[in-house]
């Protein structure tokens, strides 16, 4: 993790690493399993961890924005990454399945109502998901907010960014012949699902250390090479997405339908320097969005481990445990 001058290091604001106390594999149906773990305390206020990606599977360092006397962490994998199967698989896997699956999720556990957390792709689901069952969360708290628009995936996708890094722009552009250059999503397309494995593998190694390098606000632009598999998994579900619009009816469908959770409080932890996903969505989701607290930070990126990012979730759990207990 790259550390800010006149910063803690974001590890001395989490809780200590724990286990878990259970783990399944979840049948969710279309031949998916999806992967389950819980974590801290089985009686305590559930909340329920949504990744980012889509494809960046979750880590055990996410049960650590948690106390786990106060919470019962739920962590999943969503539909082919991390330890879910069929792994990659795209089949099946839309914005509107993963949404059914967390409701499977929380019926499977037993649980009423719960807590939700979730940043960038994560957030995106996290919109979707509480406006389909506002009912069933208790607070939405969300980091990096991403709503699928046309104008953040031109963002990232068309140019925006590289207007910031020209450099590590021209490769994942200069990757793609110039007549392809209109549609770059579609150019990764073709090749990510071309069906020949050592192409695809070097095309989502290019995919995912655009975004990669791009993530933290100490990046000078080396973001390492990622695992193969990883990467390739990471950037076929992504493209697979960003493809379809998300799988929304409309652009902006998340914004349009914020009604659906007006009622529902929330916190958006956002970072004012943030290259994936700039400052602007979540500034449009809290205007709309009565009962949200936006909390912006200052020398900050996008990575959940940036420390004042890291520093502001933590609260924000903590604030949100004190309050229910």
């Amino acid at each position: 993790m790259d550390k800010v001058s006149g910063q803690k290091s974001a590890y001395s604001y989490l809780y200590p690493q724990i286990a878990v106390y259970d783990h399944r594999m979840l049948e969710v149906g279309d031949g998916h399993r999806i992967y389950v773990e819980q974590s801290g305390n089985p009686k305590g206020i559930p909340v329920v961890v949504f990744h980012g990606g889509p494809g960046g599977g979750c880590s055990p360092y996410m049960r650590r924005y948690f106390d786990p006397s106060i919470f019962r962490i739920i962590l999943f994998d969503q539909r082919g990454c991390g330890k879910s199967r069929p792994f990659a698989s795209v089949e099946a896997n839309t914005t509107w399945h993963l949404v059914a699956d967390v409701e499977r999720i929380r019926v499977e556990l037993g649980i009423e109502r719960w807590a939700v957390f979730g940043g960038s792709w994560g957030a995106t689901l996290g919109v979707a998901y509480t406006q389909s069952h506002p009912d069933r969360v208790i607070h939405l708290v969300l980091r990096g907010v991403f709503l699928a628009r046309q104008s953040e995936l031109d963002w990232f996708y068309a140019g925006g960014a590289g207007q910031f890094w020209p450099e590590l722009w021209a490769e994942f552009r200069d990757a793609i012949p110039d007549e392809e250059h209109d549609d770059l999503i579609a150019a990764y397309h073709r090749r990510l699902f071309s069906g020949n494995y050592q192409e695809e593998l070097r095309f989502g190694r290019i995919w995912s250390r655009w975004e990669n390098a791009l993530a933290s606000i100490g990046s000078n632009g080396a973001a390492g090479e990622p695992a193969p598999d990883y990467a390739r998994t990471f950037a076929r579900l992504e493209n697979h997405y960003f493809t379809h619009k998300a799988f929304f009816d409309r652009d902006g469908q998340l914004l349009g339908e914020i009604g659906k959770m007006a009622d529902v409080p929330g916190t958006i932890v956002q970072g004012r320097f943030d290259m994936i996903c700039p400052p602007h969505t979540a500034y449009a989701l809290h205007k709309v969005w009565p009962k949200a607290r936006l909390m912006m930070v200052g020398q900050a990126g996008h990575a959940m481990s940036e420390p004042g990012i890291t520093q502001a979730l933590v609260s924000t759990m903590d604030r949100i445990g004190q309050e229910m207990r």
